[in-house]
């Protein structure tokens, strides 16, 4: 990748936490400031929203609280779709940290959920092999997915940002076309009855177990996937000579290229692992009890999106993005008792991009705040240069 796909290097490096925590101390004690204040600003005009739709903000506060907290199963279901969120956004926070900005997600999501569903209906093998076999070639096709558009970049300029959000609408064509063709993933026909858009279900040997039975609490085998893989990459940006090319080339790409870093092969790689992450969250979905174990055309659900959204406000840290995920898992899990307090479903969505813009706005905006200030310095006094740190921020 180039350093001319500007617009999504420069979003990239604005949340990189590498280049955000280029200030001091008081700079980061400012910007936890700012996020109470927002985050509490956030709730109050969500509770607001509630009121003003008909609703009780109490009463729907205990709605997501019993959908999702309030007991085992509540517990279980909360957790299931913590971990393709998890995946989604550690994927995320590999891609940032090189400063390449994937927006297609969802398409890679539905991708890898289309090739797990290929895999696990057209060959016959036995049950622990093909699981893993469907957990792999789920993840590499995601990765292909997010490939194409590196590629595309590489080959004529197209950029990334762009390309990436566009292929997910080619994905969503490719789920609904192979769920409708009866020689690719279209269910078995019955008799004359009328058949949905949707494959057959998948065999047992290629679903993800769980430990722990019904009504108590059961923990997929998805969410310990999701949490060893966090973990591994949460070390591997931290403590390995990877993750520090990573960051350096998202920090500054002309300096990584000076220090001997190829850059376009760094960030194709970065691209085609977010990717890959996405994809294993698409196998998880139709491999665990948050679906009904087919391929079906919106399999997705949006958690490509979601998990987006879990990166930024983790501001694409791995670790933090754990506790994130399950945050945006009680939303998911407890939106659905909503509707028993008059409140309309979508406001759950509305919560969730105000919960968003109160995390990710303070750190940008005092970023900007703070380059502001030293410009005008530097202004005032000639002989006082710029902080590099702010230049890097900003190339």
């Amino acid at each position: 990748m180039s350093e001319g796909d500007g617009s999504g290097r420069r979003l990239a490096a604005y949340l990189n936490p590498g280049a955000l925590a280029s200030g001091s101390g008081s700079g980061g004690l400012a910007v936890a400031g700012v996020t109470v204040l927002a985050v509490g600003l956030a709730l109050a005009l969500s509770s607001v929203l509630v009121a003003i739709t008909g609703g009780s903000p109490v009463g729907a506060v205990k709605a997501l609280y019993q959908g999702s907290l309030a007991d085992s199963s509540a517990w279980s279901s909360t957790l299931l779709y913590t971990a393709p969120l998890l995946l989604v956004a550690i994927g995320a926070c590999v891609c940032v940290r090189a400063g390449v900005f994937n927006l297609g997600q969802e398409g890679q999501v539905l991708i890898g959920a289309l090739a797990g569903a290929w895999i696990a209906l057209r060959l016959a093998l036995p049950g622990p092999v093909l699981l893993l076999t469907v957990l792999v070639g789920a993840a590499v096709a995601g990765g292909a997915w997010a490939g194409i558009s590196s590629l595309m970049h590489r080959v004529r300029g197209v950029n990334i940002v762009v390309s990436t959000l566009l292929m997910t609408f080619l994905a969503q064509q490719l789920i609904a076309y192979a769920v409708n063709t009866p020689w690719l993933l279209q269910e078995t026909r019955r008799g004359e009855a009328t058949v949905s858009p949707q494959s057959n279900k998948l065999p047992d040997g290629a679903l993800l177990g769980s430990f722990g039975e019904y009504p108590g609490l059961q923990i997929n085998l998805g969410l310990l996937i999701a949490l060893v893989a966090t973990v591994v990459i949460a070390v591997l940006i931290a403590r390995s000579r990877w993750g520090f090319k990573l960051t350096m080339l998202g920090l500054n790409p002309k300096a990584a290229k000076h220090a001997g870093v190829r850059v376009a092969a760094l960030s194709g790689t970065a691209l085609a692992v977010s990717g890959a992450f996405a994809g294993l969250a698409g196998a998880v979905l139709l491999t665990s009890p948050v679906g009904t174990n087919r391929l079906q055309p919106g399999i997705s659900n949006n958690i490509g999106w979601d998990g987006l959204l879990v990166a930024l406000v983790a501001r694409n840290r791995p670790l933090m993005a754990v506790p994130v995920a399950l945050l945006f898992g009680v939303l998911r899990s407890g939106g659905g008792f909503l509707a028993s307090t008059g409140v309309p479903h979508f406001l759950v969505d509305v919560v969730k991009s105000l919960l968003v813009l109160a995390f990710v706005i303070p750190p940008v905006l005092t970023t900007l705040l703070r380059r502001r200030r030293d410009d005008r310095r530097a202004d005032r006094e000639p002989g006082v240069p710029a902080p590099k740190a702010k230049e890097a921020v900003a190339s």
